[in-house]
């Protein structure tokens, strides 16, 4: 067994055996209550269910899960109210695990009580609550599910299937052309099956920080209460454990959880898993053999959630459209599990982690879906006060604490002002909102033009970096240490924000989470604070690949289709083919946004319970819009006006509650944060260890996830031929892009004598010469523009995009400016295409 695999399992695991023996040799006799029960020593024990059974009678439906290994079984039931046949009866058999044995006599004593006997109907690997229309309930299970990562030996999975099952035993189709017919169909438009994930076992709610944190926090309280007090009593230890709550803004089924929460007698989250939406990726880096672990977590809120004409800007709570937020963990694998052998309970210091926050701009603005492609935008809403925008930012300080960093990348020219009107006025909002703030607390307003640079040849990637760099400094990254006092707090977030928070906005997030990954490698000792992290090495291809598919996620999550500007695009390497696949997903986005964006935010709305069936009210499908189901009634609802000057919680901006140190104490003597090893409190059952690797069971280590995930071992060659010149490097910090360069100088000689390549760059001349002279930069650029000069004097600027940069003297001739790059190869396809006279040229 691994050195560091908790206790209690081994504990658990000597208490069956001797129960089974017990069960052979033992022949006293059981009372008719007691004999249900087959181990009592376990049932202050919390087991993890991951296999469910479903079966059901004319009145009850009963839900048996179970453990991985199906050693131990629960039991639940629900049937209905006989006083009100609209509730649920929910009862909770607590207090008694069974065995296989039990199990199997249990339900063979419910077939021959209950009237009719008892049905298996389905079995699958989790619930996920319970849901009504217009009459009768339905349960919803997962019935397939796959391996997605890994964090500390906890699985998280991608739901694949799912299933409904009426709790009604007598249930009958409804009449195709009835409201619960209806509802049922627009309810399943909503694919469960498509980047929605749970855990069993970890809180994927969450961010690394907040489940380290409040996990350390109680056992060392726990540990010092035990120390200072002899006579702490710690009954309520296990009640306290279980109210950690997860994060409602992320639980996607809510609404099927609410029957189950309303009993607060059922542990709900013990049988139901909370699912989140957006995205979730892994991959392994080999660092000449020490393995890092890249997770990529999305989580997509379900407050003003929708498609993409259909929600945009905020609501009047605040929330604002297509809201994501991102996280980036970086674990060192030395040691699997969070805890560590030597420091003990969450105290393993390989795990670091960095967020991030995207979301439409706080502003009542909306577009019309009629006047595609390129709808103009309307501010609906003129707020002199800005009152919702005040409500985001306060729930952002809330959430994250202080400073919240700005990076607007809408446009900041235009000739018909569209982006620019929006950008004027958000600029404003910051400002009002700004001059309320503490000036250590105030909003950081970065504004930069990524269409105008990336439009003008300009350089994108720098700017970028250096907005990234000096916001990291400031917000920080979790690092998880040997105790509470070593660990470090990320202390604020980055908002980044374009018009759909789409494609500009995954490629600045991309770049923050590169600059973020020097800092969180550093810091785990495998690199030098100094070194910079090649765009074209292994570890940068991969992390590039993870965030393309991250893009992809969102945006056809949004807005119906891929992304239409990657990466690639703004480091001008993105291949002649991608400009048909960008025109495609172009035409499918417009496409989705025409005629599949209706449905599909009926079905959101229903699912998320922004709409409940009422037979007085109009029908879902009869709605001009869902306005005032995301917001609240300006007639009927008076709420209470939060203040124009003082908008914002002081105490969301107190450093205090990121001090470690300032834990809550019931005593006043003084107490080391530094403990030498931190126990687990009671009642926490962490057996990572039987969901990882299997005890008992015959399996390859091959067949594991861990040896199946993505790795920059796929760039290693599979036979390396003998010599110096062929010596491959496998470090992941090593550029591959020299080994391009003799190719490449021969096709830029092809380029520059081609005849109708030369006129074509004469043509691209002239067209940037007349964007030059167009306008002039705006003030709020975060970089002064280039000198507006000819090309040859300008290779120093633009040719940062050449990542790495190699100045010497054997490969003088390859650092050429990246935009001469990009006209000579235009150039040449135009020829290829066969515009061989000027006039073809020029068009």
């Amino acid at each position: 067994p691994h050195p560091e695999a908790p206790k209690y399992n081994e504990e658990l695991e000597k208490q069956i055996r001797e129960e089974r023996q017990s069960e052979q040799g033992s022949e006293e006799e059981e009372s008719e209550d007691d004999g249900e029960s087959s181990s009592p020593e376990l049932n202050n024990k919390r087991v993890i269910l991951q296999r469910f059974t479903i079966y059901n009678s004319k009145t009850t439906m009963y839900i048996v899960g179970s453990n991985a290994k199906e050693s131990l079984f629960r039991i639940l039931e629900i049937g209905k109210d006989p006083k009100d046949p609209n509730n649920l009866m929910i009862i909770e058999d607590k207090s008694y695990f069974y065995t296989r044995k039990d199990m199997v006599e249990l339900i063979n004593g419910l077939n021959e009580s209950s009237e009719g006997g008892i049905n298996k109907i389905s079995q699958g690997y989790g619930l996920l609550g319970l849901i009504k229309f217009t009459k009768g309930y339905y349960l919803s299970i997962i019935t397939k599910c796959s391996q997605v990562a890994i964090l500390g030996g906890h699985f998280i999975y991608h739901v694949d299937e799912t299933k409904l099952i009426p709790l009604d035993f007598d249930y009958k189709r409804p009449n195709k052309y009835s409201d619960e017919e209806r509802l049922l169909s627009i309810f399943k438009y909503l694919d469960l099956g498509k980047t929605f994930y749970f855990s069993y076992a970890y809180d994927i709610t969450n961010t690394l920080q907040t489940n380290f944190i409040r996990h350390k926090k109680f056992a060392t309280e726990y540990q010092m209460h035990n120390d200072l007090d002899s006579e702490f009593n710690d009954a309520n230890i296990s009640e306290n454990f279980r109210t950690f709550e997860h994060n409602e803004r992320f639980v996607w089924n809510n609404l099927l959880l609410k029957p189950i929460l309303e009993n607060t007698h059922i542990a709900t989250y013990e049988w139901f898993q909370p699912i989140i939406h957006g995205f979730i990726d892994q991959a392994k880096i080999s660092i000449f053999g020490k393995k890092i672990y890249i997770t990529i977590i999305a989580r997509r809120s379900h407050h003003f959630a929708g498609a993409r004409f259909l929600k945009r800007g905020v609501n009047d709570k605040g929330n604002v459209a297509n809201e994501i937020e991102t996280e980036q963990i970086v674990s060192d694998m030395l040691i699997l599990s969070f805890h560590d052998p030597k420091y003990g309970f969450f105290n393993n210091p390989r795990y670091t982690s960095f967020v991030q926050h995207r979301g439409s701009i706080p502003l009542y603005w909306t577009q019309d879906l009629n006047r595609l492609p390129k709808p103009p935008i309307e501010i609906n809403l003129m707020d002199p006060f800005y009152q919702s925008s005040a409500i985001h930012f306060n729930n952002l300080f809330q959430r994250y604490g202080s400073p919240v960093i700005i990076l607007n990348l809408i446009k900041t020219k235009e000739k018909q002002p569209r982006e620019l009107k929006l950008n004027q006025h958000f600029s404003n909002c910051i400002t009002y909102l700004n001059q309320f703030l503490p000036e250590k607390h105030k909003l950081q307003f970065n504004c930069f033009d990524m269409s105008k640079h990336s439009k003008k040849n300009l350089d994108v990637i720098r700017p970028l970096q250096k907005i990234a760099v000096k916001s990291i400094d400031q917000v920080g990254f979790f690092h998880n240490g040997q105790d509470l006092a070593s660990t470090r707090i990320q202390k604020g977030i980055i908002r980044t924000n374009c018009i759909d928070c789409l494609d500009r906005t995954n490629a600045a997030q991309f770049i923050i989470c590169k600059e973020a990954l020097s800092y969180q490698l550093a810091s785990l000792g495998m690199i030098s604070e100094s070194t910079n992290l090649d765009y074209d090495s292994d570890l940068i291809n991969i992390l590039t690949e993870i965030f393309h598919d991250h893009g992809d996620t969102i945006a056809v999550q949004y807005g119906g289709s891929n992304l239409v500007n990657t990466m690639d695009s703004y480091r001008r390497i993105n291949q002649w083919s991608s400009h048909t696949r960008d025109i495609l997903n172009s035409i499918k986005r417009i496409y989705s946004n025409s005629f599949m964006d209706q449905i599909r935010q009926e079905a959101i709305n229903l699912f998320l319970g922004n709409y409940v069936y009422d037979a007085s009210k109009p029908k879902l499908w009869e709605l001009q819009n869902d306005f005032f189901l995301h917001n609240n009634s300006l007639i009927h609802d008076i709420r209470v006006k939060i203040s124009y000057q003082h908008w914002f919680n002081a105490n969301y901006l107190s450093d205090d509650r990121f001090d470690l140190k300032k834990i809550e104490k019931k005593k006043n003597d003084p107490y080391s944060l530094q403990v030498v090893k931190l126990e687990q409190f009671p009642e926490y059952n962490d057996n990572w260890y039987n969901e990882c690797y299997v005890p008992r069971k015959y399996q390859s280590l091959s067949d594991l996830f861990q040896f199946n995930m993505n790795s920059n071992a796929r760039y290693f060659p599979s036979n390396i031929e003998a010599g110096p010149n062929t010596e491959f490097d496998y470090s992941p910090f090593e550029s591959r892009k020299p080994f391009l360069k003799a190719s490449k100088m021969d096709q830029e000689f092809e380029f520059k004598t081609s005849k109708s390549g030369a006129q074509n760059l004469k043509y691209l001349d002239n067209c940037a010469e007349e964007d030059k002279v167009e306008d002039e930069e705006t003030e709020n650029m975060v970089d002064e523009p280039p000198n507006n000069k000819s090309d040859s004097t300008k290779t120093e600027e633009t040719q940062y995009h050449n990542y790495p940069q190699d100045n010497s003297d054997n490969n003088s001739s390859y650092n050429v400016s990246n935009s001469n790059k990009i006209k000579n190869f235009l150039a040449t396809k135009i020829e290829k295409l066969g515009y061989n006279n000027k006039n073809s040229s020029d068009k």
